[in-house]
């Protein structure tokens, strides 16, 4: 493969699809040879502007030519896993846009299917890359912020409503994906209570509690059908708590000295606690964007043929949350234990 550019195919151009597509054409290693959408408005506007770029509606047609090293899959969910697993039979690098797959056996196959062809398959887990988390992972593995208690989320707004997918599926990859990472290790039992008010069986809002064996625990709210557009995490450690709202221009981080210390000293029950009320810190964090962070991610991945923060493995780590929370949700709230087999 010429190791000066990386030709690729981009399945699926919808309303992220687009911000794909601008970063990945712009990259001065990536040629961009072909898209394909089903959509043939889209495919319209692609041409218009992106003139020297290929479109079609037939993914026969994009496979036929052969002609590329890469694809990005940016579909609905529901054709991710059929897609990448042809992709990777027939040799290709493949970036799927998150969540991986729906099914916890077809995240599997993905991910044994990208080893044995050895082939990158890296999952779009974008705030793996947003340097506002990045920084919040530097100071947890630093142990600035002590022990880590709790997460908790809130990723809610009023629509896109979607038809394939519930919100869970839809929005909650994007914090389980910063839970796991946050935390450092597997989780081990989840509870998901929900409810459809729009369409039959798909869940506009959703509430889930992740368990970890150590006590720590998580808490995510994803909805399409609220009021506010929220996107913050919250969380708490012993020593420290930090604040990440998205939805905020510059000051994304806030970072509060705040606690309860252990005085060791008592004569009676609680005095041996002490509250501490400290400043309030808003560090400065470099203005990038995740997206183009996290496609380098991808062409760094291929170029050098090493896994990429959020590979294959880490996206079945998502999916395998994302099913027990499913099936607690489907069962009305009944704690489920996760599947590591």
């Amino acid at each position: 493969m010429d190791m000066d550019k990386i030709g690729m195919v981009q399945i699926g151009v919808g309303n992220w699809g687009k911000n794909l597509l601008r970063n990945f054409y712009n990259h001065p290693q990536i040629e961009m040879k072909a898209v394909c959408d089903v959509n043939p408005d889209t495919l319209a506007r692609i041409k218009k502007e992106y003139p020297d770029v290929n479109v079609t509606s037939s993914i026969d047609e994009l496979f036929a030519s052969n002609e590329f090293d890469a694809a990005v899959v940016a579909t609905q969910a529901d054709k991710h896993y059929e897609l990448a697993k042809r992709l990777l039979e027939t040799d290709k690098h493949v970036f799927v846009e998150k969540p991986m797959t729906l099914d916890l056996n077809h995240g599997k196959e993905l991910v044994e299917l990208s080893r044995r062809r050895n082939k990158i398959l890296m999952v779009g887990h974008i705030l793996e890359y947003h340097p506002a988390f990045v920084k919040v992972k530097e100071m947890v593995d630093a142990g600035e912020l002590g022990d880590i208690y709790y997460i908790y989320t809130s990723r809610v707004n009023l629509g896109i409503v979607r038809q394939n997918e519930n919100s869970l599926w839809s929005f909650a990859p994007h914090d389980i994906s910063i839970i796991l990472m946050l935390m450092g290790k597997e989780p081990s039992t989840v509870i998901s209570t929900g409810q459809s008010f729009l369409q039959k069986d798909i869940e506009d809002v959703v509430f889930t509690t992740i368990h970890f064996s150590d006590k720590k625990m998580a808490h995510m709210h994803v909805s399409w059908l609220d009021p506010h557009k929220i996107r913050k995490v919250t969380v708490v450690g012993s020593k420290k708590m930090v604040v990440v709202d998205d939805m905020e221009s510059a000051e994304k981080i806030r970072i509060y000295d705040k606690g309860i210390d252990f005085t060791g000293q008592y004569s009676q029950y609680g005095e041996y606690l002490s509250l501490r009320i400290g400043g309030i810190e808003i560090p400065y964090i470099k203005n990038q964007e995740p997206l183009k962070v996290e496609c380098q991610q991808f062409v760094d991945a291929v170029n050098t043929n090493t896994s990429p923060l959020s590979d294959g493995e880490d996206g079945l780590r998502v999916v395998r949350v994302l099913t027990a929370a499913q099936d607690s949700l489907k069962q009305g709230g009944v704690p489920i234990k996760i599947n590591y087999k």
